[in-house]
């Protein structure tokens, strides 16, 4: 906030007590509103960047974040079948199917070698 060259005019946190303070020490000109409601926009998991923080979590920089869904995009549909147009034992049956193309194409339905 001391980056900025302006004070926001309206401060909208939960309801956590500690807000009130750094409030009242660091920004006593903006208006503190703590709702339970209020801050519901900045908090929602669905928004694009609480979804890129959340696909970024465990990289190790954004370049290996980005390279891992590049490379997976190809491979997590065939274990996502639509599920909610079919029933449960074709949902079964289909990624019984699948899991057995799986194995077949990595390599692990054949037992190891030991040399």
């Amino acid at each position: 906030m001391k980056k900025r060259s302006r004070v926001p005019r309206v401060l909208v946190t939960d309801k956590l007590k500690s807000y009130g303070v750094a409030h009242r020490e660091l920004m006593t000109s903006a208006e503190h509103r703590s709702h339970k409601g209020l801050n519901n926009r900045a908090e929602n998991s669905h928004q694009p960047t609480r979804q890129r923080e959340r696909a970024m979590k465990g990289f190790r920089s954004p370049g290996a974040a980005q390279r891992f869904p590049s490379a997976f995009s190809g491979i997590s549909p065939h274990f996502r079948p639509r599920r909610h147009l079919m029933a449960a034992t074709g949902y079964r049956a289909e990624m019984t199917v699948r899991f057995t193309i799986w194995d077949h194409v990595t390599g692990a339905a054949s037992p190891p070698t030991t040399a």
